[in-house]
């Protein structure tokens, strides 16, 4: 049976305007060496040639970072280019893109909206929240520049959403971050995504997330979004669950019993099997060594799969693990358990019954 796939772009790899404290990916540049790190023409045409010529039911492309926008606009219009070239006939192909939005401008604005890019913003909160984390090589914040890439894409018609990692520092404040969000910046499409890395030892790093304050955030925001804005703002991770309900199957690869529904692409060509393991030795090798979807053989990324299947018999028993699946490898601990179980317990526990009674009038 043919993988259905999509593919996550580095066109920049970890090159970004901003030092944001909990940056899980600038390490890579110890891998990939220091300056600048630039996708080549050569190897963005193999890479959309390659992709195209896979059987989809449609194709997806997701452009991050670092900060991708670094590649400048002229990459994109490129890009772009070569999509219409090999695509298929009566092919829809998708592109996403995550930024800070901080170097976005209405050349970028135009662009976007004419190519129908969705675009995820990056947003912590409000200016105090956001920066303590996301800040410039100075050590300046970033909220303010921010907020100018978002008027730049509300002005072009930019689809946009927000994505906001939730650290040790946010936790504490879930209805100030969801309150701003929805009330001030009238942003209705919200991603909120656990900030889970460990130090050597094993111990979460300090602007971690642990379990009960990950839970107590979850039930707290939801409680305010279930009485309120249940047909008005679309959280993620609530829409997820809603699917599960309905169509009895995952949505998100955190969700899924395996790993390996997209396949990571680096300015260099190289391909990984996830954005949290691009490292040597989980390189599956480079594009062009083989047809794209055949990289799903490889022995490395069958190996992340089995990871993540294996769970212990006390997750396998809980009753919320049709949603959890263990949760996603990155976030497990030594033990293979999950650094969150306990905060998605308590969720799954509050907000479960109302999801259940909420999908049966969505049917």
């Amino acid at each position: 049976m043919q993988q259905v796939f999509s593919l996550l772009v580095k066109p920049v790899a970890c090159d970004c305007n901003l030092r944001c404290r909990y940056c899980f990916y600038l390490p890579t540049e110890a891998y990939f060496g220091r300056g600048a790190h630039r996708m080549s023409d050569a190897v963005l045409e193999r890479m959309i040639a390659g992709y195209l010529r896979t059987p989809q039911p449609h194709w997806t492309i997701g452009w991050q970072g670092g900060e991708p926008t670094l590649a400048g606009v002229d990459f994109f219009r490129r890009a772009v280019a070569w999509m219409r070239q090999y695509a298929p006939p009566g092919a829809t192909v998708a592109n996403a893109l995550q930024t800070n939005g901080t170097l976005l401008d209405d050349e970028w604005g135009a662009f976007l909206a004419s190519h129908r890019f969705l675009v995820g913003l990056s947003i912590d909160g409000p200016p105090e929240l956001h920066d303590a984390n996301r800040v410039t090589a100075t050590g300046a914040g970033s909220h303010e520049a921010v907020l100018r890439g978002m008027d730049v894409l509300r002005r072009n018609r930019v689809e946009f959403n927000v994505l906001t990692l939730v650290n040790s520092l946010n936790v504490r404040h879930p209805l100030e971050v969801y309150r701003y969000l929805r009330d001030e910046l009238q942003v209705l499409f919200h991603q909120y995504i656990e900030c889970v890395e460990y130090e050597p030892d094993g111990t979460l790093r300090p602007f971690a997330v642990g379990g009960r304050e990950w839970g107590e955030f979850l039930c707290t925001i939801f409680d305010e979004w279930y009485a309120h804005d249940v047909r008005k703002v679309s959280v993620r991770l609530f829409d997820s669950i809603l699917h599960r309900i309905l169509y009895g199957v995952p949505n998100t690869c955190a969700m899924g019993r395996r790993c390996g529904t997209y396949l990571v692409v680096e300015h260099d060509g190289g391909v990984y099997p996830c954005d949290f393991f691009v490292r040597p030795e989980w390189r599956l090798g480079r594009i062009g060594d083989r047809e794209m979807g055949r990289f799903f053989e490889h022995p490395v990324l069958r190996a992340l799969a089995r990871r993540k299947e294996k769970t212990p018999a006390e997750c396998r028993s809980c009753r919320w693990f049709r949603f959890c699946a263990g949760d996603c490898v990155k976030n497990r601990n030594t033990e293979n358990r999950s650094a969150l179980c306990s905060g998605w317990k308590m969720f799954y526990e509050h907000a479960c019954d109302r999801l259940e009674a909420l999908a049966e009038t969505l049917k």
